[in-house]
């Protein structure tokens, strides 16, 4: 049997183990979509400002804006239809396979826990993809007709966070955002038709904790005695590491009669998910039943190059430096609003704008699609303060989002080296609906 055989053999082996069958790409669900109804609603134009449990990951120093505890849970669903069109004008639908989230966030006060009884807020928020049924969605490989770089199933989503008062005005926040480092051993004995003996597998998965900063500042509080001219404004400044899900095979497989002892060793070693290092600003006006919130994000996608010169199967570092995929550092501007209708309902918007960081419109091998960003949302909310059950209040809320991925062109090169010139667009539709006790 020839060698190119028992490469394929091995080969379908491994990619068997380390990668489930599921479309998904280096999103992240936090900023591909928004984690809570109101980060959706507003396009996350108020998520450095919000005081759910989702400031843990937008802003942890926020958490400190609602001395009350909470607990919420809720649900996203977001149906995505990622298409292409060729030259000769025939369309294709790359990609429609749902993002479907389960999310539970817990925030409490731990001033008890303190002589002086100083605030000490504490929030952690977990999401699921399929509804709590999937921890690790993820496929990483080669394409001959091209894929989307961002979008697809997400992988588990967990951050935790602690934020404090630090003076009059000022508060300052931590957070850490768990992702997982899986690694696998195989030894086996194997024929060429498949029939496998003497294996041994060991998996493990390492968690790998990546820090986000935050801090807000009122000046009103912090300059003024009495009324001034700072009332109702907040200025808040953030700062996330790049972090990274991973998976590394190593397995030595004998194959019967063709690959004695110690057997045929191949290594894999794959990115599932890239959150980018990232800073923002953002600032906030409060009216008497209104506010709104501007925000910048700069987003470093060009540390995105080096990830993928280790990774095996994107196989960069192989390609000559003109061939190789490159990424740009981007700036995201968002904007959003709510207004309180009555005491008990209000309503929320947001729009955004936000570039893509690939740069190269020719990537051979992996050919990978991504687009420019406009992001609309909408958002209801009503928050019933007495009911027949509960002492303290409860929120109901509802989010609606769409994003327009707008026409670029791509050109696409398949094994064989013929290249085609492909529109690349979309349509993407969220809606995410949660319900928070507070205590």
């Amino acid at each position: 049997m020839a060698k190119s055989a028992v490469w394929q053999l091995c080969t379908t082996l491994l990619c068997g183990l380390a990668l489930p069958s599921a479309q998904a790409g280096m999103g992240n669900l936090g900023t591909s979509y928004g984690l809570m109804p109101q980060d959706v609603a507003t396009a996350q134009g108020l998520s450095m400002f919000t005081e759910e449990v989702s400031a843990t990951y937008y802003n942890p120093s926020y958490i400190t804006a609602d001395e009350r505890g909470e607990l919420t849970a809720g649900i996203l669903h977001a149906e995505q239809e990622l298409r292409t069109t060729r030259s000769d004008a025939r369309g294709n639908v790359l990609a429609n396979a749902p993002t479907q989230h389960v999310l539970l966030g817990f925030k409490s006060n731990l001033a008890s826990l303190t002589r002086d009884r100083h605030p000490i807020h504490v929030g952690i928020i977990l999401g699921l993809e399929k509804y709590g049924k999937e921890m690790m969605a993820f496929r990483s490989e080669t394409s001959d007709t091209g894929q989307y770089l961002q979008f697809g199933k997400q992988p588990m989503f967990l951050n935790a966070g602690v934020g404090t008062g630090i003076a009059d005005g000022v508060s300052i926040g931590a957070s850490v955002r768990l992702t997982l480092k899986a690694s696998a051993e195989l030894e086996a004995h194997t024929t060429l038709a498949g029939d496998m003996s003497q294996e041994s597998l060991t998996v493990n998965a390492k968690p790998s904790l990546k820090a986000i900063l935050g801090t807000t500042i009122e000046p009103a509080k912090l300059f003024c005695d009495d009324a001034c001219i700072w009332d109702g404004w907040e200025l808040a400044l953030i700062y996330r590491t790049k972090s990274s899900s991973s998976t590394s095979v190593e397995a030595d497989v004998v194959v019967n009669k063709t690959v004695p002892e110690p057997g045929l060793s191949l290594a894999v070693t794959t990115i599932e998910a890239f959150q980018p290092e990232t800073y923002a600003v953002g600032l906030q006006y409060s009216g008497e039943r209104w506010r709104t919130a501007v925000s910048l994000e700069q987003q470093r996608w060009s540390e995105l190059v080096e990830e993928f010169a280790g990774d095996t199967i994107k196989d960069q570092a192989e390609l000559p430096p003109s061939e190789r995929i490159q990424f740009d550092d981007v700036l995201s501007p968002r904007v959003g609003a709510e207004y309180q209708l009555n005491e008990t309902y209000s309503v929320s918007g947001g729009l955004a704008y936000e570039t893509s960081p690939l740069r190269t419109e020719r990537n051979p091998g992996l050919n990978y699609y991504d687009t420019d960003r406009a992001v609309f949302g909408l958002g209801f909310a009503a928050v019933y303060n007495r009911t027949p059950v509960f002492s303290y209040p409860v929120r109901l809320d509802f989010a609606y989002q769409y994003q327009q991925l707008i026409d670029r062109d791509f050109l696409i090169v398949d094994g064989s080296g013929n290249e085609t010139s492909v529109a690349a667009d979309g349509d993407i539709h969220v809606v995410s609906t949660s319900i928070t006790f507070k205590f």
